[in-house]
Parts: structure tokens; sequence; C-alpha cells
């Protein structure tokens, strides 16, 4: 949960972590359905990280920096990520933002330097009523997870929170990539601290999914407008859980990632 993030991860909290889970949640993965685990060790191998690399959606829009993503959108990775976003699983914020975690550090290094950058993992902010209607903010609960597993790992980072929405946006689902754009375009803007909170840090942009880019596209053009990101050697870039399979075979040298299969109950979208 966003609320351990930090926290070490001895005996007894895990401990009582997993009893709490498991009053609220079923004590099937949330993944593939395999009985009394939380996330199953092969939907936890899924979402370690592994396995990213960068990706990048056709038609490609313009202004969107470079991606990351850990794992393809399939199977127990959808199940896990729905669960977490629409039904409310907040313990699975744990494994999605290690998940995360690992899509920032296979970006590599941008600034070089004696010492690790610190990262400041930027959100994308959901709407207040998709917020209200969740209970969460889904973007942003995975970047806290995310970021402690990064200090965890030696890298210092932090969330900055610094986007925001200026207007109303529609509901993004069943859009296509231009109505997508359309939607999207001139709709976020980056708060009046935006600056210190994101000073002297790398910034990147995370998200729990991209599918057609457009919002990540949008949240660069925000930040560069901002000054955010658009001094001498400043590369902006981007981090996601997860990316349709086709997107991973998109860039010069990539091979094409296979879809999983996914065994147990069927999830929607």
């Amino acid at each position: 949960m966003a609320g351990s993030v930090g926290v070490r991860q001895c005996g007894g909290v895990r401990g009582w972590w997993q009893e709490l889970a498991e009053l609220v949640l079923p004590v099937d993965c949330a993944g593939c359905g395999a009985v009394r685990v939380l996330v199953c060790a092969g939907c936890r191998q899924a979402l370690s990280g592994a396995g990213a690399g960068p990706v990048r959606p056709s038609p490609r829009p313009g202004g969107l920096p470079v991606v990351q993503a850990a794992a393809v959108y399939d199977g127990g990775v959808r199940a896990l990520l729905l669960a977490h976003k629409e039904r409310g699983a907040l313990p699975l914020a744990g494994v999605l933002g290690e998940a995360l975690a690992g899509a920032v550090l296979a970006g590599g290094p941008v600034r070089a330097g004696p010492a690790p950058a610190e990262v400041a993992l930027v959100p994308v902010p959901s709407a207040r009523r998709q917020v209200r209607a969740r209970g969460h903010d889904p973007a942003r609960r995975i970047a806290l997870a995310a970021a402690g597993r990064l200090r965890r790992a030696g890298v210092p980072a932090r969330v900055a929170p610094v986007l925001r929405l200026r207007r109303a946006v529609a509901d993004q689902a069943g859009l296509g990539a231009r109505q997508r754009r359309e939607n999207l375009a001139g709709a976020l803007a980056v708060c009046r601290d935006g600056a210190r909170l994101t000073d002297g840090a790398e910034i990147v942009l995370v998200d729990d999914l991209i599918t057609t880019g457009a919002t990540l596209a949008e949240a660069a053009r925000a930040v560069r407008a901002a000054g955010l990101a658009a001094g001498p050697g400043d590369v902006l870039r981007a981090a996601v859980v997860a990316a349709p399979a086709d997107s991973f075979g998109r860039l010069p040298g990539a091979v094409p990632r296979r879809p999983a299969t996914r065994r147990g109950r069927k999830s929607r979208e």
C-alpha cells in the first residue's frame, strides 16, 4: 500500500499486511485466480520488470518521449491492473509499483555524474470524478510504491504530482487514437509549485498503462511548456507498468512480445 512505501519489509510487517489484505480482498490471485495468495509467483514474475523495454504506439503521437514498459498488457497483468484501478484492490500497488520501478530503471541514467541523479516521478493525474468514483488515484498510488522501491535500490526518488487537469475531458474509453489526442489537447498544465517540486531532479512521467500514447504525449507537452525539461541535457522520458504486446516490437532491433495466456476468471475493462 502507498502508506507503507519506504518501510522495511520485516517479517512482522509482511505478516500483518498479508492478513489485512486477506480480509478485504479475495484470497485468490487477482491476476490468474490461483488460490490463497494475493499475487501468485507467476504473475509476480510477469511484473518483476525483468522484461522491461522501450515501447512505441502506432501511430506515434507527436511529442511522445521515449517510454519504457515493464510488462505486456495481457492476461494476469491486465487483470491485476484492473483490480487495482477499478475494484480498489489497493494492496496490489506494491507489486505494480515494483514493476513501474523496473521500467524506470530500464531507461537507464539520463544525466551523467558520480552519483545518481534524483528521480522525480510525475504521475499522470486522473479526473476528479474518476478519483471520487474509484476512491483513489491509481497512477499516483503506484508511483508512490515505485518511488519506495527505487529508494531501496539506492536510487534517490520522490513523487512530484505537479500535473493537473485544467479543463474537463471526455471518458477515453471507446475513443480512437486521433479522438484521444483531440480530447486531451491542451488539457494538462503544471501547477504553480511545479518548478520547486521538481528542482534538480530528472523527470520521469509515469502511468499505469500506455495504449495510444495520447495521455503521455499531452503530459510531456505540459511539462515542456512549463520549462521543466527545457534545459541543456534535459531528456524527458516516461515509464509505465504495461503496454500492448505489439508496441514492444516497433523499435529498431526490438523483439515482438507474445501476449500471455491467462487462465481462470475473466475480467472486464
